[in-house]
């Protein structure tokens, strides 16, 4: 059975709920102009609860995909969870894409969207990558040595 870090799995879905937040704190005007919707108007309107409750659990069930593709290649380090994310990063990218080509929707609106997905990807991947449950060794992740000390 593969060994899965639960609690790395929820941080890693709270810091990318955090992280869109911040994303969208930023893009937020540009992606309402894109849109077409008058920006003081969303602002009064709000976001709904249901909507929120979505990204959260939207954020639970990536982070626990990337927790299993971190857990089943063996990715054990900050450069191979990067790779990681970048490699998952391309499916929702190439989604957006096709939303550009087929429904019209503006390059610029796609691509606002795309950069939250490989900032939340990259955040995942590193944080499940590098906060393994079982590992050997001392806290900070270092094995011991082998065939040294007494025996």
């Amino acid at each position: 059975m593969l060994r899965m870090n639960y609690l790395a799995v929820v941080v890693a879905a709270v810091a990318a709920f955090v992280a869109s937040f911040v994303w969208y704190a930023i893009f937020g005007n540009a992606v309402m102009e894109l849109r077409g919707v008058d920006p003081a108007s969303a602002a009064e309107a709000g976001t709904p609860a249901w909507a929120m409750l979505f990204v959260v659990v939207q954020s639970l069930v990536v982070a626990f995909m990337l927790a299993y593709f971190v857990a089943r290649l063996g990715v054990a380090d900050w450069s191979g969870a990067v790779r990681l994310g970048v490699l998952i990063w391309v499916f929702p990218a190439m989604i957006l894409l096709g939303s550009v080509v087929h429904e019209d929707v503006p390059l610029m609106l796609a691509a606002i969207h795309s950069g939250d997905w490989l900032v939340k990807l990259l955040l995942m991947s590193v944080i499940l990558g590098v906060w393994r449950k079982g590992r050997q060794g001392d806290a900070a992740g270092r094995r011991p040595a082998t065939g040294t000390g007494p025996r």
